[in-house]
């Protein structure tokens, strides 16, 4: 069978661009994940330009390697991974961006190929779960956020990065009663906001819990709140403080550092994910392009986890 892994003994500097030197592969044989970008940011409320991450993430991605040294794993040896490309977008439809990027990963869905995207705006779950769900069922869904998401409309429309987890939920395509959102902070327009995921059925932990909780005893929150349902994970790179990613278009300041990002991350491990996203980098703003390198990063953590999975498996 088939399998693939980025290139050994080729400059890094060189070649297309594409996730970690990964093969660009539009077909799901042999291919256990994908990468997908995902260049939409028609749901942006406050500053835009997110289409603009996947090709940066791809860029900074160059200097992922292949071998995981705290899970003591190469991870291409357990996890066979394709750059599957961009999926199409509308720049001035909104609901039709939706629809193509559904379109384009329903693919994956029904082969079993867990997709990893790089967002894009945080509107963009909702039509990565849509084909998601239609396979496995209702997935719990671990949210890594500054931000709830589950306003009911904003500025008027229902459908934007605001609301897509009081969408998911609503069309069923998120457990409430197996999911959690971690990290949330920052100053709120009312008491209604945190309340309101509560009331969805999510559970919250607060970045001040957070911290006074620790990486072990978030995760182990984390596996009891999944109960051993498969899970979609969501991951806003302004969850991170403001200061470590200046590229965000709502950053938030009093979040944790790169480091804890990572450590709450390899926590997870052995936990069982459909699919997973990364989303709300803003090259634009992106000083030295620490954001987008964090966020690659970040994607190598993802693709560890399925590989980590699959190695007890």
């Amino acid at each position: 069978m088939t399998r693939y892994r980025p290139p050994v003994g080729v400059p890094r500097f060189g070649g297309l661009v594409t996730f970690s030197r990964l093969p660009h592969v539009t077909s799901t044989d042999g291919v256990d994940f994908a990468i997908v970008g995902v260049p939409f940011d028609l749901g942006a409320s406050f500053r835009n330009g997110q289409r603009f991450a996947p090709a940066a993430v791809r860029e900074a991605s160059r200097l992922t390697g292949m071998y995981h040294p705290v899970h003591q794993i190469n991870v291409y040896d357990h996890a066979s991974g394709v750059d599957f490309g961009d999926a199409p977008v509308f720049p001035s439809d909104l609901e039709r961006s939706l629809r193509s990027i559904e379109e384009f990963v329903s693919p994956l869905a029904r082969a079993g190929v867990v997709p990893i995207a790089i967002g894009g705006d945080h509107t963009i779950p909702l039509p990565l779960l849509r084909p998601l769900a239609r396979e496995h069922g209702p997935l719990a869904l671990v949210h890594f956020d500054a931000h709830s998401d589950t306003d009911d409309t904003l500025y008027g429309t229902r459908v934007n990065h605001g609301t897509t987890f009081r969408r998911a939920a609503e069309e069923k395509l998120i457990d409430p009663q197996r999911s959690i959102q971690v990290g949330l902070r920052g100053s709120l327009a009312s008491a209604e906001e945190f309340a309101a995921a509560r009331a969805l059925g999510l559970e919250l932990i607060e970045a001040h819990e957070m911290f006074r909780m620790g990486a072990e005893a978030v995760a182990a929150r984390i596996r009891r709140r999944m109960d051993g349902a498969r899970a979609y994970l969501s991951f806003d790179i302004d969850f991170v403080d403001a200061a470590c990613v200046p590229g965000t278009g709502t950053p938030e300041v009093g979040g944790p550092s790169s480091r804890e990002t990572l450590e709450l991350l390899r926590a997870l491990a052995g936990l069982d994910f459909a699919g997973f996203d990364l989303v709300e980098v803003l090259p634009s703003q992106d000083s030295g392009g620490i954001t987008a390198l964090l966020a690659a990063n970040i994607i190598f953590e993802f693709i560890a986890l399925l590989a980590v999975r699959r190695r007890g498996a």
